[in-house]
């Protein structure tokens, strides 16, 4: 075979490094865009369940108004006005006390304030996962482009930026998975 047809056996690695990276690249971008949507998700369901403990808030204060005003009226009452309005206050506090706190059903300001900011921790993880991803992408991305830079100009140099990018890429992918709230860069 000529020199002009020969292949550098070299370039068979680089490439075999480009495909390696490629591979990592796209690992790390359906992690990413996973990461992205359930912290999406996450904060919806925060959103939601904050909205819900606003709605008791103000069904627990319209209660406890129209309780408070009973008492005020209650000394006045004589006979059988007494033992409703007495009956009709009792009603107000426990259901007063329900709106506040309802383990049951998880339904009360208490327990949706707590499954709210659950909903919270889980979409602030899923963010840092995220973000810990896109830096993966970004260091695989520049690193395939260094080493196809190498085939190019011949420049070994490149190939050995190209693999510690790499490293530095799957490195953050490992982190994103395993503990996204380790490292803070943004």
């Amino acid at each position: 075979m000529s020199a002009a047809g020969h292949i550098d056996p070299s370039n068979k690695k680089v490439a075999l490094l480009i495909a390696i990276l490629a591979a990592l690249l796209a690992f790390s971008e359906t992690l990413g865009k996973s990461a992205q949507t359930e912290a999406l998700s996450r904060n919806i369901e925060a959103a939601n369940l904050w909205s819900f403990f606003q709605a008791k808030t103000v069904r627990m204060t319209t209660v406890r108004t129209a309780l408070e005003q009973a008492e005020v009226q209650l000394p006045g009452a004589s006979g059988e006005a007494n033992q409703v309005l007495a009956k009709r206050i009792d009603d107000w506090r426990k259901t007063a006390a329900r709106y506040d706190s309802e383990p049951d059903t998880g339904e009360g300001r208490k327990e949706l304030a707590q499954r709210a900011k659950t909903a919270e921790a889980k979409r602030d993880r899923s963010l840092a996962a995220y973000h810990q991803y896109e830096t993966a992408s970004a260091a695989l991305q520049i690193a395939i482009v260094l080493a196809s830079a190498e085939v190019i100009t011949g420049a070994g140099f490149l190939v050995w930026i190209a693999a510690a990018l790499g490293v530095v890429g799957l490195s953050f992918t490992v982190i994103g998975y395993v503990a996204p709230t380790l490292i803070h860069l943004f």
